[in-house]
């Protein structure tokens, strides 16, 4: 079992932590919850005392923690980078230990284990979807027609597919190109939003460009780290670097159209396997070669100079920064690079605001966190006055889609892969 302390030295930087607070202006749950306990330094404080012994693991040290958005705004302002968001995801293990993992979460992540029962799970839910819900297809969403405790009526959610994107195409697609790279979908990407798939597939179409769709791949887990189940992270990291290594050698990179995903797989497989030294080295070499859409395309094709080529369309398009592209990873200059070709971009005030997602719990328990959250959001998208609202990461675009519909604005979300296929097609 890993400590705290293997990670972070609250001794150390405790005081400098608390005397200077560069990270409360940018911090997500501070702005809707204005708590200095539900602060960074707040989370650090507490950290400590835990550590120390001196803080019980209660049921209110476990909402405090569990208040987190875990958005990495504090680590990318903090001037030595403090890890605040890593030390919260191992103290999430000791409360999931302590205070077991809600029914339904459980429930979810034994689907993430499985790819099968995945499958008939999101089969199930589609043949009877619409008895449960309204379903706006033009946006891949739907509302409860009832009020229950998890599903209200004025709440939109991603609608289901009838089939998989990974269960749509083969494994191999022949485009009788030189070159050859590897998907990795998402879960999201796979069940409910099949557009973005099927529009990477059709960029590797122009470019000549073979795709391996690796269909035996599982869940990244990122939700399941999140909140702190780290045996189904343990199974799934390891199933898929193994897997990984399997093929990496015959491609030249494995694309991930989602910045969750992609984030997950580069950064956080390394900071979870930081006490299995063999198994971190192994996640290092093979993930190397695991790249967001948007930036191994800008950077490794013409597909820039493609896109010159073909019409501009006259809708305008907002770009929101996923915190798992930017403040994780720095991308958000390549899908810019891409999407400014065909169409006229209008930023927001502050694309580099977090939408708010926060994964399964702020989800769920804390729905009312992430609901705030997103309200300024939504503001910032329709004083744009975009058509369209993009952005690389469809946990992104589930949240955003909700608070734009509880704010009355009619911004269509576009994954920038949805809009430079549509470009090509021009």
């Amino acid at each position: 079992m890993s400590k705290l302390e293997d990670i972070f030295d609250f001794g150390e930087t405790a005081d400098d932590c608390v005397k200077c607070g560069k990270c409360i202006p940018v911090c997500t749950i501070h702005n809707i919850n204005p708590d200095e306990v539900t602060s960074p330094r707040g989370f650090l404080d507490l950290l400590g005392a835990y550590k120390r012994g001196k803080l019980d693991l209660d049921k209110n040290a476990k909402d405090i923690f569990e208040s987190c958005f875990l958005c990495v705004a504090c680590v990318e302002a903090c001037p030595k980078s403090i890890p605040t968001d890593m030390v919260i995801e191992q103290v999430r293990s000791d409360i999931a230990q302590k205070f077991g993992i809600a029914w339904y979460k459980r429930a979810f992540f034994l689907l993430l284990r499985h790819r099968w029962l995945n499958d008939l799970a999101f089969k199930l839910g589609w043949t009877f979807q619409t008895c449960g819900f309204k379903i706006k297809a033009d946006i891949d969403s739907m509302k409860s027609r009832f009020n229950l405790p998890m599903l209200k009526t004025d709440r939109l959610l991603p609608s289901l597919s009838k089939t998989s994107f990974l269960n749509s195409h083969e494994e191999n697609i022949d485009n009788g190109g030189k070159r050859k790279v590897a998907i990795f979908i998402g879960c999201l990407a796979n069940y409910n939003y099949k557009n973005v798939g099927d529009g990477l597939l059709d960029i590797l179409e122009v470019l000549e460009i073979d795709a391996f769709l690796a269909k035996s791949q599982k869940c990244c887990s990122a939700p399941a780290y999140f909140t702190g189940d780290f045996d189904t992270v343990d199974s799934n990291a390891k199933f898929n670097i193994e897997y990984f290594e399997s093929f990496s050698r015959d491609v030249e990179a494995i694309l991930v159209p989602e910045a969750t995903c992609s984030a997950m797989l580069k950064i956080d497989y390394e900071h979870y396997f930081h006490n299995q030294p063999d198994w971190r080295a192994r996640a290092k070499v093979v993930m190397d070669k695991v790249h967001m859409a948007t930036e191994w395309l800008q950077h490794n094709t013409q597909l820039e100079k493609v896109l010159a080529l073909k019409k501009k369309d006259t809708r305008i398009i907002t770009y929101h920064d996923p915190c798992h592209a930017r403040k994780m990873q720095g991308i958000h200059e390549e899908p810019r690079n891409l999407i400014s070709q065909n169409y006229n971009i209008v930023e927001m005030s502050d694309p580099n605001l977090c939408c708010g997602f926060g994964g399964v719990t702020m989800q769920s328990e804390k729905y009312h966190f992430a609901k705030a959250a997103g309200v300024p959001k939504a503001a910032m998208i329709k004083n744009t006055g975009a058509d369209i609202v993009s952005a690389e990461c469809s946990a992104c675009r589930m949240q955003i889609n909700n608070s734009m519909s509880n704010a009355g604005v009619e911004t269509v979300f576009k994954n920038p892969i949805e809009l430079i296929a549509e470009a090509l097609k021009r």
